[in-house]
């Protein structure tokens, strides 16, 4: 089994409320989930006001498929335009588990 998981963090320029960065947030939460068959969860940064930092994975036995699937959302996120990407970090883990 191979898991594809991505860190990805925005800028949201000119938010001053802790509401406006959850509707923010949640957008792009819900249009990721209609969009792909991924997992998308806010991960941190919870508490500030201009900073977003959302996790995605997928779990699947292709890790070429799991590479072209994240970075379509990471693109994808980037092309909404709802805040600034500022970082990306992507990791593709292969769990195993033996027998004895």
């Amino acid at each position: 089994m191979k898991v594809g998981c991505c860190q990805l963090r925005f800028h949201l320029h000119g938010n001053n409320s802790l509401k406006g960065k959850r509707k923010v947030v949640s957008s792009m939460k819900d249009r990721v989930r209609g969009k792909f068959n991924v997992s998308v969860a806010e991960v941190g940064d919870n508490d500030i006001w201009q900073s977003i930092e959302i996790g995605v994975a997928a779990v699947g036995p292709d890790p070429q498929y799991l590479d072209g699937l994240i970075r379509q959302v990471v693109d994808y996120l980037d092309n909404l335009h709802l805040a600034e990407m500022t970082d990306c970090k992507f990791e593709l883990i292969h769990v195993g588990h033996e027998y004895k």
